[in-house]
């Protein structure tokens, strides 16, 4: 099954299922909230060539990281940036953490999956979402386990870091083997436009470029993105929100006895018989869920739930407890 669950159009089409009028997505885990955001110059923007280089983002990104712009690239989404990770790293022998994305393994299709991270230190490459998707669980002090295994490149995609409740991230400094991947498409909601860079030493991002086709990154997305990354006010109402109503929702939900993955962000797994016998009778509700069946490790036993607004939540919850009790 590799219906996502963030086009909820495809979810009613595959069960065969009258699509409601109003559908609330829990599926999606990017921000629930929204600013309203002008584009000058439109038809300048669009009738042009984008910066190819990605110059001025580059800029803003190297002071807000603290990192030299020979060691950023920007990325059609994290998506175009894991798989030309994919092509440099072909032939070394690469483990996913699981459960975890599943386009890691698209793009790496000889990676060994593996559970412990202690496993790391008998590949070349391991690749960890931190915040974990699709648990939430965050992995503390990784950048120090990384430099306790110098001879693996740690591929860390940090895309939900941003909506960490308690803001307790450790001090970042560029090693050899550690590669960061960020994502603009979440804390932002630019989904649609795709954009995300990449952290990592200079011969790293050489050899990305290399795969890199002229152009990735559209000019829409890079004028988004610049205001997006000047407005402060956005940033932090988003997280003040997020640290104000993720705990009341999944402790609503313990309340109700349901049991939770120990997410810190703002989307969690619930634990269930089975996931898509849940999905189908939430779509008749108008509510979508991710499914989990193809998850290493999760097989189904889990829905990922994101966090909505507090009566999107709460009617959630009443829709659930009909359908499990």
């Amino acid at each position: 099954m590799n219906i996502h669950g963030a086009n909820p159009e495809k979810l009613y089409e595959y069960f065969n299922i009258e699509r409601p009028k109003k559908i609330l997505d829990f599926s999606t885990n990017t921000n629930i909230l929204k600013v309203n955001v002008e584009i000058e110059n439109l038809y300048s923007l669009i009738s042009n060539y984008p910066d190819y280089e990605c110059l001025e983002l580059r800029k803003i990104i190297s002071e807000y990281e603290n990192i030299h712009i020979k060691n950023i690239l920007f990325t059609n989404g994290i998506n175009e940036a894991i798989f030309l990770l994919s092509r440099i790293f072909d032939y070394k022998k690469t483990a996913i953490l699981q459960p975890n994305y599943t386009e890691y393994k698209r793009a790496f299709k000889n990676a060994i999956d593996i559970f412990d991270l202690n496993e790391a230190r008998n590949f070349d490459n391991v690749i960890i979402s931190n915040p974990c998707n699709p648990t939430g669980i965050f992995i503390y002090n990784l950048y120090e386990t990384a430099r306790e295994f110098n001879n693996t490149n740690f591929i860390i995609d940090e895309s939900y870091i941003d909506f960490l409740i308690k803001m307790e991230r450790e001090k970042f400094t560029l090693t050899k083997n550690i590669i960061i991947l960020k994502s603009l498409t979440k804390i932002y909601k630019l989904s649609g436009v795709r954009i995300g860079y990449v952290i990592a030493p200079e011969e790293i991002i050489s050899d990305m470029k290399n795969f890199q086709p002229t152009w990735s990154v559209n000019a829409i997305a890079q004028e988004l993105a610049k205001k997006f990354l000047r407005n402060k006010d956005f940033y932090s109402k988003t997280r003040e929100f997020y640290k104000n109503n993720v705990p009341k929702f999944m402790a609503a939900l313990k309340n109700n006895g349901f049991e939770l993955s120990d997410s810190v962000v703002n989307y969690f797994l619930i634990r269930v018989n089975n996931d898509l016998e849940i999905i189908k009778k939430l779509l008749i509700h108008g509510i979508t869920v991710r499914h989990t069946r193809n998850i290493a490790g999760l097989n189904g036993k889990y829905i990922r739930v994101a966090t909505r607004f507090p009566e999107e939540n709460n009617f959630f919850i009443k829709c659930l407890r009909e359908i499990v009790i």
